[in-house]
């Protein structure tokens, strides 16, 4: 067995069984990959592949113990690679971060900044998403980092790191009936009185989605939800042109910068949340991802983030 047979069983994965993707991703034929999966087959003595004719349908039960190996070995010859790197070109390289919307817009403009200040060799790209598709990106190493608020710290070969703690704000045009309230009143705002109104918020897989369904629910409340966006912006734009009352994330509401709005935060509603930076676990992290790591978890040291990263291993 070699680490080329590796890679085309860990690519079939991917590819989600389909060898002819397999092949044009790992720049090979269909035929050459076939054969040295059935190769490995034979020397193992196991079919770890489920197979109807001559089509790769699953994993067997032992195969997926195999695949769980595989994993590991790649994981430890792309880190082989990744020290080589970061002795060879310390302060070059490539990020990839992986974010949703509200992220991108709102709290990482200032991280990458102060971050390429500090390494301006080092490539910044942004890949938006929704939770669950970041973290999928991390685990296959299409990501180096992810970042959102939901599920991140429940994905399983993850280390999640908080960043910060936000709550949902409402928004409303200066003339609707809601800024009426006195000051006492809006900071004990009713989902009664929220839902008396056309509402436009987020997607089910964004910025605490969960959390406004389930407080609606929870209090017997059934808002009339009109409109579901992926982002603060677009919610926004909406308000603006009268369609309804809007629940977004609190950081992406700032007076000045919406001086057509009014913003009513509504945290003893729909609770707080946390922001996660997630990474995969068990790799070789470059000098540079601890620094970005740091700068949007500030609580974390080199030591604290080690740890994190080095539990994968052991589970």
């Amino acid at each position: 067995m070699n680490l080329q047979q590796f890679r085309y069983i860990r690519e079939t994965i991917r590819r989600n069984f389909n060898l002819t993707e397999t092949s044009h991703a790992l720049y090979t034929s269909q035929p050459g990959v076939s054969k040295a999966i059935i190769e490995f087959e034979d020397e193992l003595g196991l079919q770890i592949f489920r197979r109807h004719g001559k089509r790769i349908k699953g994993l067997t039960k032992p195969g997926q113990d195999v695949v769980a190996v595989i994993e590991r070995i790649m994981r430890e010859v792309d880190n082989l690679k990744r020290v080589s790197d970061d002795y060879a070109k310390q302060d070059e390289g490539e990020l990839v971060i992986g974010c949703t919307h509200t992220q991108a817009r709102y709290f990482l403009p200032e991280i990458i900044l102060k971050f390429k200040k500090k390494f301006p060799k080092v490539r910044v790209s942004l890949a938006e998403g929704n939770p669950t598709q970041l973290a999928n990106m991390v685990l296959a190493e299409e990501a180096d980092v992810a970042m959102a608020t939901e599920t991140l710290s429940q994905v399983s070969g993850l280390a999640t790191f908080p960043c910060y703690e936000w709550s949902h704000t409402v928004v409303v045009k200066p003339d609707h009936p809601l800024t009426e309230l006195t000051s006492s009143q809006a900071r004990n705002i009713s989902l009664e009185q929220i839902a008396a109104y056309p509402i436009i918020t987020y997607e089910k897989a964004f910025s605490g989605r969960k959390a406004i369904d389930a407080s609606f629910e929870a209090a017997g409340v059934h808002p009339d939800i009109i409109l579901e966006a992926i982002d603060a912006d677009v919610i926004k734009t909406y308000v603006e042109v009268d369609l309804g009352v809007g629940i977004i994330a609190g950081m992406a509401f700032n007076p000045r910068r919406d001086p057509n709005l009014v913003g009513i935060p509504v945290g003893h509603l729909f609770g707080k949340h946390i922001s996660r930076l997630g990474v995969r676990k068990g790799i070789f992290a470059r000098d540079y991802l601890y620094e970005f790591i740091q700068m949007c978890a500030p609580g974390y040291n080199r030591e604290k983030i080690d740890e994190a990263l080095i539990e994968t291993t052991a589970e």
